[in-house]
């Protein structure tokens, strides 16, 4: 049976339009170099983040857990270990502190009761992630290098962290920063977490002070960074890499009432940190770029106050949150971080403005 079409006066005079135009686009789309083309690979520039689907750049090496070499918090395998044993049943019968698959959540606390069901399957916008994070959580990770940092937190924890910034300033993104990490209890939901690859701070009379397993002085009295030979063969980008802290000499500082001593991280660390934080602090614009103070414009070495915490959106240490961390220690140069983030942060509205 053949059903005949009869053509009204809009189908008449509108359709030969729309085919005209469509014409029209094929022929602009062919001569246009920026359109894109079907099948062809667009190439990361390796400096992008990932914030709700999307890509911003940083300036600085990024690794994302897409990436060859990433380190992917999205999985429940172990990434370490005999891959036999990495499933879930595997894991948790291997290690008892893990209780379940995922290592993040939902960002759930702030959000309403219909913005929950919208972005549980991962439908995130920016504007409502935006909404939601205003707090940049820095740690120490205290086993030296990122690559054991996340066999601590995924494999043997079930912890996770969005970015890991290792010795040689590569920074490894885990999650998408719509997630919540688990890495600061109450701050999670509204943070965003880095662990910075660092021995860590320990008090004078700690039984297990590993910094002399770390730190040696040469003999024209600098100080250098050597990754312990237990610790294996280190990733191709930390293949020559001659580390040191960014001081010389330890530093030492009270943090929540303990007295303890650390290593400066090293330059490369500071260099990617500081470009992340800018990148970060534009991307949300409830995260001032600045740090807990004190009244003489000091940083604030304690826990915060409940009420200061809850009105405070910046960058701050994991100290600042609860009162059995230190970290990132009294080695951290707030100054450098933050003033060098401003800077960053200049520029790019400078060069913005010039568009």
């Amino acid at each position: 049976m053949v059903t005949r079409v009869v053509a009204t006066g809009w189908t008449r005079n509108v359709r030969p339009l729309i085919l005209k135009g469509f014409a029209i686009g094929l022929l602009l789309s062919a001569g246009c170099r920026t359109s894109p083309i079907v099948g062809e690979r667009e190439p990361r520039a390796g400096d992008e983040i990932m914030v709700a689907g999307q890509l911003f750049h940083t300036g600085t090496p990024i690794v994302l857990w897409t990436d060859p070499g990433g380190f992917d918090g999205y999985r429940v395998e172990r990434r370490f270990g005999s891959w036999a044993r990495a499933g879930w049943a595997e894991s948790k019968a291997d290690v008892p502190t893990l209780d379940t698959p995922n290592r993040y959540g939902l960002r759930a606390q702030s959000l309403l009761p219909e913005e929950i069901e919208r972005v549980r399957g991962g439908g995130w916008d920016l504007p409502l992630l935006q909404r939601v994070v205003d707090q940049f959580v820095l740690h120490y990770d205290a086993v030296g290098v990122s690559r054991v940092t996340f066999a601590k937190l995924h494999d043997d924890r079930g912890l996770s962290v969005h970015f890991m910034l290792d010795l040689d300033g590569t920074i490894y993104q885990t999650l998408d920063l719509k997630e919540r990490a688990w890495h600061a209890t109450i701050a999670n939901s509204r943070s965003i977490g880095i662990e910075i690859a660092n021995i860590g701070a320990y008090a004078a009379d700690h039984e297990r002070n590993p910094l002399a397993d770390w730190y040696a002085t040469d003999t024209d009295g600098r100080t250098r960074l050597t990754i312990p030979e237990r610790f294996g063969d280190q990733p191709e980008r930390m293949a020559g890499f001659a580390g040191k802290p960014s001081r010389d000499e330890a530093i030492t500082g009270s943090i929540n009432g303990q007295s303890v001593r650390q290593y400066d991280f090293t330059p490369e660390q500071y260099a990617a940190l500081i470009k992340l934080t800018a990148a970060l602090c534009r991307i949300f614009p409830k995260m001032a770029c600045d740090y807990p103070r004190d009244a003489a414009g000091h940083v604030i070495t304690t826990t915060l106050p409940e009420a200061e915490w809850a009105e405070f959106g910046g960058v701050l240490g994991h100290f600042h949150i609860q009162t059995n961390k230190i970290d990132p220690g009294p080695a951290m140069d707030w100054n450098r971080l933050i003033d060098g983030a401003r800077k960053e942060i200049a520029r790019a509205e400078r060069r913005g403005r010039k568009r």
